[in-house]
């Protein structure tokens, strides 16, 4: 896309979130602030709902955008160094000075989140709109390039986010969402495919060049990926099914050591949400119980779930690589992404070269010698991504034990 064409580029554009104008990222900024709005208001009949297990309270998270915009921007005097920036320098006092007590880190434990939610509700809606106001205000006098736009990209990309985090936890109560409100689509059902073999290349991985990259997509490297054949699209109810139907979670041959004492300490029998994989999958969704169709992608597996059925099927999990070099040039011989993240083999693990930005939105974990690492990654795009997030150099990473997210998995041969 030429630089003339990303002033008026569509709000959606992935291109667009990384390159994109000053009058762009406002549009932007603008909308993803609705759109928490909107996901805020949807919660709004539970806002005395007890603590959910795993997530944050709604206007936690929706304040927690407004504060990571406020702190990294307004309150930011290094704001125009970008990734450049101290993360200790000076910062300006808040507008609201008890938001710090909320979300400035070391942030309270999860509980006291819930606990909390009840009193910042109250005081969150003026706080919304003045840090959004401020920033507005000071992007109109950002010079344009990508240091100086570093901060509200990543501001916009965190917002994001949230309303995926917002969309998980509707998953979870499993309440109907108003009408006129944000939604919870559903992957389509797709005809089979064969799988698609791809001859030996080199392929980057990460997002090269110049423009705003995550800090976990950098630094960009050149990687050389054998031949091999993957699915053509994330593995559905029908095939993983069949899994279950052959005793699948009862025989400890296909899962690993660690999935074993998942299973064990779990007792689970399906994925998350799921009532009946037999006869016809029934999934809980929105109060009720409705029947997922065959070709449907999976969704809500853990990585060991993923892992164990490829070790049944005589299958394996792709690498970073393969999935990317498939992606990015067998979408016309029939590969589809984007019906769920994607579980990748092997362990979470920075990149060559990378460093944590200074907001470290996207830090990595780091295990002490010696002792297992529990994290995956996961790439690609699920039915609840903001658009503009959906881009083909999305890296994310979550524990292997994760089911909330909406998760899937695609296999490759051995």
């Amino acid at each position: 896309m030429a630089p003339s064409s990303l002033l008026t580029a569509d709000i959606e554009d992935p291109l667009a979130m990384r390159q994109g104008s000053p009058a762009w990222l406002s549009l932007a900024l603008m909308d993803a602030r609705n759109r928490s709005l909107r996901w805020w208001a949807a919660f709004e009949p539970l806002r005395a709902m007890p603590a959910l297990d795993g997530f944050d309270p709604p206007a936690w998270m929706v304040g927690h955008a407004a504060w990571f915009q406020e702190y990294w921007i307004s309150r930011c005097p290094q704001r125009g160094r970008g990734a450049a920036a101290d993360p200790a320098g000076l910062r300006l006092a808040s507008i609201e000075p008890r938001m710090d007590a909320w979300f400035a880190p070391p942030a309270p434990a999860r509980a006291d989140r819930w606990a909390a939610a009840p009193a910042l509700a109250d005081d969150l809606r003026d706080y919304l709109a003045a840090t959004l106001d401020t920033t507005l205000e000071l992007l109109e006098k950002a010079d344009g390039s990508d240091a100086s736009l570093y901060f509200y990209r990543l501001a916009l990309l965190h917002e994001d986010r949230i309303a995926e985090s917002l969309g998980e936890l509707a998953r979870a109560v499993g309440f109907a969402l108003p009408p006129g409100g944000p939604a919870l689509p559903t992957p389509p059902a797709r005809g089979r495919r064969e799988p698609i073999g791809l001859a030996s290349a080199t392929v980057w991985l990460g997002t090269p060049g110049d423009g705003f990259a995550p800090d976990n997509e950098r630094l960009a490297h050149e990687v050389h990926v054998p031949g091999f054949e993957m699915d053509a699209q994330a593995v559905c109810w029908a095939e993983f099914s069949e899994f279950a139907a052959d005793g699948g979670y009862d025989d400890r041959r296909w899962w690993s050591p660690a999935g074993w004492d998942w299973i064990e300490a779990t007792a689970r029998r399906a994925p998350r949400y799921v009532e009946q994989l037999i006869d016809g999958v029934l999934v809980h969704r929105a109060g009720r119980l409705e029947r997922a169709p065959a070709g449907q992608a999976v969704q809500h597996v853990s990585w060991y779930e993923a892992d164990a059925w490829c070790r049944w099927a005589g299958r394996r999990l792709p690498t970073e690589a393969e999935w990317t070099l498939a992606a990015g040039q067998a979408r016309a011989l029939g590969l589809a992404w984007g019906d769920g993240f994607e579980w990748m083999a092997g362990t979470a693990q920075a990149w060559p070269g990378q460093q944590d930005g200074p907001a470290r939105l996207d830090q990595w974990p780091v295990c002490k010698p010696g002792d297992p690492n529990p994290w995956r990654v996961l790439r690609g795009a699920s039915p609840v991504t903001v658009p503009r997030q959906r881009h083909l150099g999305v890296r994310r990473h979550a524990m292997a034990d994760r089911d909330d997210l909406f998760s899937a998995f695609r296999s490759c041969a051995l």
